[in-house]
């Protein structure tokens, strides 16, 4: 891991750095400004930025029902830092995080070409879940 990483939890939310970062990490174009912001605030627990000393590089934050549940949402890392172990280090610490508010269980839905990562970097285990598409 890049030995200037910091893992800044709640760090104050730039919508235009978190909105570039993530279509960087998605490989979407760079220009739309998303209202992170305002988002995190209303649904989030917590989120996570990875910063090499103060560039953002790494973003992932997760929801919950007020209980014992919470989802991770939005791994995010600038694929020029990818493979570095920061994407790991950004979901330890939210687990951590999610702990620490009372959270028994941390969820993770994730495409098929990420399934290592969850399962074998992460220590996720697979589970039988569904999906019900509300848009067409």
């Amino acid at each position: 891991m890049d030995r200037h990483l910091d893992l800044r939890v709640r760090f104050p939310i730039n919508d235009q750095k978190v909105s570039d970062l993530h279509a960087r990490a998605f490989g979407y174009p760079v220009g739309a400004v998303q209202p992170w912001k305002d988002r995190l605030q209303l649904h989030s627990l917590t989120w996570i930025g990875a910063f090499d000393i103060d560039t953002l590089i790494g973003f992932v934050h997760a929801c919950w029902d007020g209980g014992s549940h919470a989802f991770v949402l939005d791994t995010a890392v600038d694929p020029d830092h990818q493979r570095r172990g920061i994407g790991r280090a950004l979901v330890q610490a939210l687990a951590d995080q999610a702990a620490a508010a009372g959270c028994e269980w941390l969820h993770v839905d994730y495409e098929s070409h990420l399934k290592s990562f969850y399962q074998h970097a992460c220590s996720f285990r697979a589970t039988d879940a569904g999906l019900l598409h509300l848009t067409q």
